[in-house]
């Protein structure tokens, strides 16, 4: 029975790292599809190879910051348990590798591309995983330390704060630093729109991370005697509830309308164990506002080029989720308890403000040395052309 056992919770997370790796799709198209076509190539190239370099930094050096583990070790001693720590490791990594697929959207259209991938291997080397073992491993004693002031320990069920706040408040420094894209806002005080360029591939990326967004929620139980129905209820909930709270503030604009259930996922995440269904409602309906005022905010009044709106998406909402884990999971709002807003307060500050550190750190030392940005005519030609030589839609076939 404990073989059985073993090997159910194996191919249990097995499926939920699968689920997630293919949400790194969903990346992919939501970039694609919002980028200028002469962009489009870069997209798709930068997510795979992010995530590539993401898998060797976080198996080499990663994951023992978080966990405290290695691999280095003989096959036969990594094949005991069913594999289970194997597989364990292949899940945690597809969410250290959003970490980079999450910045790739704010920094699109003119960042070089070594430089990202030096950033990628840093983050998820160092940064991430060190604020991932504080939350989800007891490094250091802040677990106990916010327990013995609030009374509970921080709680982020799924990764509001650990993955989705530090992702965007790792990407608003690197944005920053980087600078807008060229004529973007002009002298004249005039700003320059850039629409999204494929819409059916904006919508088929953001329903890719949707149906992803189950496994990357539910399976964060890790083993199925932890299954939770009420997680992928609460999911649900939160998903449309930012997706109808978009299309309202949004004014049917399909970007919002698309981006709106993921700031709904990404803030449920934290608390989707402990609410009620209507609590991650209103958790979603919350979000997807907090991403339609603040993108417009960032990109119209404050003038931060931040073209997916990965900070307002996941930085913000990623903080939302953090808080309302405290507010929604508490049992006088329907929620099952054993949470305090004081320590998610507490735990969402510190991730936030070491992911803004570490980010400014990280794309400082490399603009200062090797440079963040693409020459003004590679930026005019585009990043596809510039870097990978092709573009998306070649207009000269082969005719024999």
């Amino acid at each position: 029975m404990e073989a059985l056992k073993q090997g159910t919770d194996a191919l249990f997370i097995l499926l939920g790292a699968i689920m997630v790796l293919a949400m790194h799709a969903g990346f992919a198209f939501l970039e694609l599809g919002t980028v200028r076509k002469k962009n489009q190539v870069n997209a798709l190239v930068k997510i795979l190879v992010d995530f590539s370099v993401s898998t060797v930094v976080y198996f080499a050096v990663g994951y023992s910051v978080a966990y405290g583990t290695h691999f280095f070790v003989g096959a036969d001693t990594l094949v005991q348990q069913s594999g289970y720590s194997l597989v364990k490791f292949f899940f945690l990594l597809t969410f250290a590798a959003a970490i980079p697929a999450i910045i790739s959207g704010g920094i699109a259209e003119r960042a070089k591309f070594w430089p990202q991938l030096i950033a990628t291997a840093v983050i998820v080397g160092f940064v991430y995983p060190f604020f991932e073992g504080i939350a989800w491993n007891q490094h250091f004693g802040v677990q106990a330390w916010i327990k013995s002031l609030t009374g509970e320990e921080f709680h982020d069920f799924a990764g509001s704060v650990v993955v989705h706040a530090v992702g965007g408040w790792i990407a608003l420094p690197a944005v920053v630093l980087l600078g807008s894209r060229a004529n973007r806002y002009r002298k004249d005080g005039a700003i320059s729109a850039h629409p999204p360029s494929n819409i059916p591939f904006l919508a088929l990326g953001a329903w890719i991370l949707v149906v992803g967004w189950f496994g990357f929620n539910v399976m964060s139980a890790q083993t199925v005697d932890k299954l939770s129905g009420l997680v992928a209820v609460n999911s649900l909930m939160a998903m449309v509830g930012g997706t109808l709270a978009a299309l309202v503030l949004g004014k049917n604009d399909p970007g919002f309308v698309h981006n709106g259930p993921l700031a709904g996922l990404v803030a449920v995440c934290a608390g989707s164990d402990l609410m009620h269904p209507l609590g991650a409602l209103v958790t979603g309906a919350i979000a997807g506002t907090i991403f339609v005022l603040l993108f417009t905010l960032t990109q119209n009044k404050w003038k931060i080029d931040d073209v997916l709106g990965v900070w307002p998406l996941h930085g913000l909402c990623g903080t939302w989720g953090g808080l309302a884990a405290g507010i929604f999971g508490s049992k006088a709002l329907g929620g099952l308890g054993g949470v305090a807003f004081s320590a998610q307060l507490i735990g969402t500050t510190l991730g936030v403000a070491w992911a803004a550190l570490g980010g400014f750190v990280v794309y400082a030392a490399l603009k200062a040395t090797v440079g963040l940005r693409l020459s003004q005519e590679e930026e005019f030609d585009g990043a596809d052309l510039s870097i990978h030589k092709i573009s998306a839609t070649p207009d000269r076939e082969v005719s024999w």
